[in-house]
């Protein structure tokens, strides 16, 4: 039998220096390899191996079941994506694509940058996305056998605009009161915001009446009230569409009234159309400052999903009192007074969210029209934020300029961005993939991280007389 005792009694100094030795020398070379391979790979390789091999090799089925549970819910894994703080023993989320809040009207504004470059601004993954969307909204059970329905359940799968186009008259044809073939129709046919209104309007009427009728007998079976569903979601898609066509007519007041009705009449349905964020653009236009921090106060809120939009309207408001008067010079030697302290740690926060927005909003890099679908914390939701709040940032004097002296200071206090941040989860890695799905070919797509980003983490300031938390 193996006697432990007396093996360590007969263990002598010299054989604990040699194991100390040796240990400290494997430690060494593994420390060296690690920076080696972080080096030239951007990530460690311990890591690495231990989350792709090791640890699904561990938990075996029990990994395997939670990722299912995780995939029927969507809602439960989109808000740690998108922000916030999971439990620690949770996994990384996977990447969720959202419908872009903002997103332009396919004949009226997209098809006419067709006509002028012809590029497609519009990526098939990305209509595919929208097809789904209308089908889910738009359609149910109920609609079976009714020929007018059936010609819109196909009609929004079809790949050619004309036909598309051409079901919906027909639809139109069989029932006057289809409120889905008004909805395409202002979508695609109409060339002009006003046109797309104008038939909006007639849909509705339409959409109104589908309403009462259905929710006089959704109470009379599940077909019933998925009836009811589906026009309650044809009337609120109605109605924001509405809001955005006076929104981009200047009607602001108009818009801004029928988004707030919106968010107050329809909370459950908020994280799948995010109108709160119509309503934030809308104020910002209007300049109501007062009215958009309120808003932002009700929706910033930890246990609620964040964006782009509202990480960095936060910042904007935050950076609104103090940019005008503000001086990389003179804040390099006096330092940070306690408001420019508040706004530089908003803009490092949204900047944490969303690396790629900075590019846009100081004009490096050149926008393009935003897609349908967005995926937070990537360039397409980058890209969506900057079209239409660039000239926000304008509007504020000095904004721009107290964003380009202090974002970059961000990476600098990130570990690196694969790593936790302080705020939120780590970078997702998936974002790349998804992005080349949702923009078009000739758009060059922001990949974060990079060695060689930023290439400069201090500009215009001498940060060895600023304090600390300067880039906390």
């Amino acid at each position: 039998m193996w006697d432990s005792s007396m093996f360590l009694s007969t263990l002598t100094p010299k054989f604990y220096v040699a194991l100390t030795g040796t240990s400290s020398l494997i430690s060494g070379l593994i420390l060296i390899f690690e920076w080696w391979y972080f080096r030239k790979y951007g990530t460690s390789f311990i890591e690495q191996v231990s989350i792709n091999h090791i640890s699904p090799w561990i938990n075996g089925g029990d990994s395997s079941s939670e990722t299912n549970g995780n995939a029927s819910g969507t809602s439960s894994s989109s808000g740690s994506s998108n922000g916030g703080s999971p439990p620690g023993g949770q996994q990384m989320p996977e990447c969720k694509v959202w419908r872009n809040p903002l997103n332009l009207f396919r004949g009226a504004e997209y098809q006419r940058f067709f006509w002028a470059t012809s590029k497609e601004p519009l990526t098939y993954y990305d209509m595919n996305l929208s097809a789904q969307d209308h089908q889910t909204f738009f359609t149910c059970e109920g609609d079976v056998r009714k020929e007018e329905y059936e010609i819109m359940q196909t009609a929004w799968r079809e790949r050619n605009p004309v036909q598309r186009i051409k079901s919906a008259h027909n639809a139109l044809e069989i029932n006057p009161d289809c409120a889905p073939a008004y909805i395409l129709l202002a979508e695609e046919e109409a060339t002009t915001i006003v046109e797309a209104e104008r038939i909006l309007r007639s849909a509705l009427k339409v959409a109104e009446q589908n309403y009462r009728k259905s929710q006089a007998t959704q109470h009379q079976g599940p077909i019933a009230e998925g009836m009811h569903r589906r026009d309650t979601n044809v009337l609120i898609y109605i109605r924001r569409r509405l809001a955005m066509c006076a929104r981009k007519l200047g009607k602001l007041k108009e818009a801004a009234k029928m988004f707030r009705d919106l968010t107050k009449e329809i909370p459950s349905i908020m994280n799948v159309l995010n109108i709160h964020e119509n309503l934030i653009e809308t104020l910002l236009e209007m300049q109501a400052y007062a009215d958009c921090q309120a808003v932002l106060a009700k929706y910033d809120d930890i246990s609620l999903p964040k964006s782009a939009t509202i990480c960095y309207t936060a910042a904007l408001l935050k950076a609104r009192a103090v940019a005008d008067k503000f001086s990389p010079d003179i804040a390099s030697k006096r330092g940070l007074s306690p408001a420019e302290m508040c706004a530089v740690e908003a803009i490092h926060r949204a900047v944490e969210f969303n690396p790629h927005v900075p590019k846009y909003l100081l004009e490096t890099k050149p926008l393009i029209l935003p897609p349908e679908h967005i995926l937070k914390r990537g360039d397409s939701e980058a890209l969506a934020y900057a079209f239409f709040h660039l000239k926000h940032w304008k509007n504020i004097e000095g904004a721009l300029n107290l964003l380009h002296c202090t974002w970059e200071g961000t990476f600098r206090m990130l570990p690196y961005p694969l790593e936790r941040g302080h705020l939120f989860y780590p970078y997702p890695t998936c974002t790349e993939c998804a992005d080349r799905e949702l923009l078009p070919a000739f758009h060059e797509v922001s990949v974060y991280p990079k060695k060689n980003y930023p290439s400069l983490y201090y500009s215009r300031l001498d940060c060895a007389h600023l304090p600390l938390c300067w880039l906390c």
